[in-house]
Formats: C-alpha cells, sequence, structure tokens
C-alpha cells in the first residue's frame, strides 16, 4: 500500500482577488485552476476560509495524494496561472504531514495497538 502524504498550505488572498466579484472568481477557477486539477486526479484537495479565525491566512488548502510526483507537477501547473502568478494568492507555507505516521513505524517494529512486542 502506498503512503499517503497531505500537505496544508496556508495561503494569504490578495487585494486583486478580493476586488474580483464573486461571478468572476468562479468563471477564474473554472477556466484557470480546474483544468490544472484535472491533470493530475491522484491529488485532492479540500480549502478551508480562514480569515474569519486567523491573522496570519486567509484560507488554507489541504492536499492529499499518494503519487508525489502528480503533487509536485499539480503545484507547478498552478504556478502558471494566474492563482500564484498575478498573484491572487500568496503561499505562507506548507506544511507536509504523514497521517498516523507512528503506526506505520510501530509496526514495522513489532508493537501492537496493545503497546506488546518492540522493545
Amino acid at each position: 500500500m502506498s503512503q499517503r502524504h497531505t500537505f496544508f498550505m496556508m495561503l494569504r488572498s490578495a487585494a486583486d482577488w478580493l476586488k474580483l466579484g464573486r461571478a468572476e472568481r468562479q468563471r477564474f477557477l473554472a477556466e484557470q485552476v480546474r483544468p490544472v486539477f484535472a491533470r493530475y486526479p491522484a491529488v485532492t484537495m479540500r480549502f478551508y476560509d480562514a480569515e474569519a479565525f486567523s491573522g496570519r491566512c486567509t484560507d488554507i488548502a489541504v492536499f492529499e495524494t499518494t503519487d508525489l510526483k502528480a503533487y509536485t507537477f499539480l503545484i507547478d501547473g498552478l504556478r502558471d496561472t494566474p492563482f500564484f502568478s498575478h498573484p491572487y494568492f500568496e503561499v505562507l507555507d506548507i506544511v507536509p504531514a504523514v497521517e498516523e505516521g507512528y503506526v506505520a513505524y510501530d509496526r514495522a517494529h513489532g508493537v501492537s495497538a496493545d503497546g506488546a512486542g518492540g522493545d
């Protein structure tokens, strides 16, 4: 089984993005962003609004994949669009993570969920 990777991308929306009307934003996403995602179906993304809760970032994009090449190609594809190149959004940070990575480590070292084995 391939290891699933998760990337938490903290974003800040730019004033130019906020100046667009909501219909313009949706049109932009449909024409510029969704086609990039369509080329890399091995990568999923969920988008979270954070501006009401954080002064650091306005949005968090959560990417998941078992295919790191597809993820890096997707990000490069997005960099070729005004999403990042205009920019409509600034990347503040990317935090890579592996869900419950310790579980795989424990299994590899003979430790069961009940704590038996290992040492």
